[in-house]
């Protein structure tokens, strides 16, 4: 017998078309609704603003140590089966890191999957802040936003009805320790590393936490809670996973977002999902916050600019509903 679903929607002015369903808020249309959460973002903004107090999450600092802690305990709090994933990389500059990733896994059983990521490290440098490029920064869009998000959403898929697939939160690790913006010469990659950026998503890719893992397709976040932040469609997930793409920016559309995701494609870029997608074989978007006149990531990357003042909680409840649309709307 199928299960029977109440159907509920995030605004009580919108309605939106779905197929051949639609939604509206505290209307049960047919036996077959979905239940769709509402995204709590003054929850997500909250999980950005611990974060942020916990100070740069500098890798190999306390900060990091307690913050991943965090991460833990809250997935933990939410009934996830929790992997962690510890190792050591090499950075570009040859300091050691000790890194974790840390993944979280929902309906474990299904064998149907959809991957979900975003990285919880923040970078040890300002490199691109005009007056001080020595500088630690708070990070709060990049990359406790995308976190965030994710930490909202594992609070509902611990606490309701879960979706019909299995769903994977990843945080990876390691992503920010790339080479400095003003540095040409720096150390080649040793054999077995493809970047100095992304070593959580590339130790993982090689590496997954449990034997022939296959995710459907993957989600990864980066920074995507700022005020008036727009989330063009990226090159390289254009590139490996087109249809990702379209059922995203479907599911924006749907939602009354059209203005902030852009049906447009811009530069291919490096991020973590280029590692899922060359290594790990699974088509992973990235949705990544784009600044015309500046590319990808904005003028507040890698700046001290980039701190608890640039975070929205529309952009992060935006974010959040697309993302519960699409996991709860596959079958």
């Amino acid at each position: 017998m199928k299960r029977l679903f109440f159907l509920l929607i995030i605004s009580t002015s919108m309605v939106v078309s779905c197929g051949d369903r639609k939604e509206k808020t505290g209307q049960k249309l047919d036996a077959h609704g979905i239940v769709v959460p509402v995204f709590n973002a003054d929850s997500a903004y909250g999980f950005v603003a611990k974060q942020v107090a916990f100070g740069p999450r500098i890798p190999n600092t306390k900060a990091h140590l307690e913050t991943g802690d965090f991460i833990i305990s809250v997935l933990k709090k939410y009934g996830a089966s929790t992997t962690i994933q510890e190792f050591q990389a090499s950075a570009f500059d040859g300091q050691n890191l000790s890194l974790r990733n840390i993944i979280a896994s929902y309906n474990p059983k299904k064998k149907k999957r959809v991957l979900l990521a975003a990285h919880w490290d923040t970078r040890p440098f300002a490199d691109k802040d005009p007056t001080n490029p020595q500088a630690s920064f708070e990070g709060a869009n990049d990359g406790a936003s995308g976190v965030a998000v994710l930490l909202e959403i594992a609070r509902h898929l611990g606490q309701g009805q879960q979706p019909e697939v299995g769903v994977d939160l990843i945080f990876f690790d390691g992503e920010d320790w790339g080479e400095k913006n003003d540095v040409t010469n720096h150390r080649p990659t040793p054999a077995g590393k493809d970047s100095w950026w992304c070593l959580g998503s590339q130790h993982w890719s090689k590496n997954k936490h449990k034997a022939n893992y296959q995710a459907q397709y993957g989600i990864v976040l980066d920074m995507v809670g700022a005020h008036n932040a727009h989330f063009f469609q990226e090159g390289n997930s254009v590139l490996y996973a087109p249809r990702v793409v379209d059922k995203v920016w479907d599911v924006a559309t749907r939602l009354g977002y059209s203005s902030v995701f852009i049906r447009q494609k811009e530069e291919a870029i490096t991020d973590d999902h280029l590692f899922v997608n060359e290594l790990a074989r699974i088509p992973t978007i990235d949705i990544v916050h784009f600044e015309p006149g500046y590319g990808f990531f904005g003028k507040a990357h890698h700046t001290q600019n980039d701190n608890l003042s640039l975070i929205s909680k529309e952009t992060l409840g935006m974010v959040g509903r697309v993302l519960m649309h699409v996991i709860y709307f596959e079958e």
